[in-house]
């Protein structure tokens, strides 16, 4: 029996090995995009992936036929949905300003992360967010445009002192 136990633990080990050398480098991208961090430092990213790695490799035999990296990469979106709601605002969540993806809400980011780099449909990224379809389409296409015409800093004005020196 413990032989069996083993032999089974040792398959499970290779096969979520070989998962994560396949998928480990687009997930990180993408929590990197969530996090909107710098891409040569990423601690929040590489932690946020972590506990998504560590959640599918606890489920791994429940799987049952289920895409891992499907499976993963939702922990990963709610997870970070989870962490934003609680966080957002705080110092500690603000975005790298050299990110892209730094001018947009965590909401935003995650909309954009999944429909856009990742190209889950808008269904499945409303279901996977308790969102209405609707909702998300909104959404993406307000983060969509705040990333094409991104707003501009607010330009210096005269001041009546300097408008009178002149």
């Amino acid at each position: 029996m413990r032989e069996r136990q083993a032999s089974q633990g040792a398959r499970r080990a290779r096969e979520f090995e070989a998962f994560v050398a396949g998928a480990a480098g687009r997930l990180l991208h993408t929590a990197t995009l969530l996090t909107a961090e710098a891409p040569d430092a990423h601690p929040r990213a590489r932690r946020l992936l972590t506990q998504a790695l560590a959640h599918t490799y606890a489920s791994w035999d429940r799987l049952r036929g289920e895409d891992p990296y499907v499976r993963t990469r939702a922990y990963l979106a709610t997870r970070f949905a989870h962490r934003a709601w609680h966080e957002y605002g705080a110092r500690r969540s603000r975005p790298h300003p050299g990110s892209a993806l730094a001018g947009l809400t965590p909401q935003e980011r995650l909309v954009v992360v999944l429909r856009l780099y990742e190209g889950v449909a808008e269904e499945q990224t409303a279901a996977l967010l308790g969102l209405p379809t609707e909702r998300v389409r909104a959404v993406c296409a307000r983060a969509t445009a705040t990333l094409l015409h991104p707003p501009r800093p607010p330009t210096p004005t005269a001041t009546g002192a300097e408008v009178a020196a002149s």
